[in-house]
């Protein structure tokens, strides 16, 4: 009797950033909590000049208004974790070939407020205004 080969089908819409990232986060999965904030900082040395100055400066107003928060990796981003959760993460423009960084909070960030509110904010440039704005954000997740 033949045997029948059932061939997986493979879906090739993620875009090599995508894919990128998923690769990133199975590699931090398997590595567990060992991410360091060197890590970070060598994820973020890496990137491009106008990612990298925006994440050196979103990485030192974290430090600064939330030092509780660890720097971790997150699907190959900077990110900052309370009790091994993630509160929010730095993506640069390069990572999806986006016009903007953002940066953006996840559930454990105690931003709550009605039925309804952002969790992702565009950054084009952090002036005193809007580092004003991340860090209350900030404060505001952490609680």
């Amino acid at each position: 009797m033949k045997q029948r080969v059932v061939k997986k089908k493979r879906y090739d819409g993620f875009t090599s950033e995508e894919k990128s990232a998923m690769a990133s986060r199975v590699r931090e999965m398997k590595a567990g909590d060992v991410n360091s904030e060197a890590e970070v900082l060598e994820k973020i040395a890496d990137m491009l000049p106008a990612d990298r100055a925006m994440a050196k400066r979103v990485h030192s107003i974290v430090k600064a208004s939330a030092p509780t928060l660890s720097p971790k990796l997150w699907y190959g981003m900077p990110a900052y974790a309370k009790n091994g959760k993630i509160v929010l993460h730095f993506q640069p423009a390069s990572k999806f070939k986006t016009r903007y960084a953002m940066v953006a909070f996840q559930d454990p960030a105690l931003l709550d407020d009605g039925g309804m509110w952002p969790v992702a904010y565009a950054v084009k440039d952090l002036t005193g205004k809007e580092e004003a704005s991340l860090v209350a954000l900030i404060k505001k997740a952490v609680g």
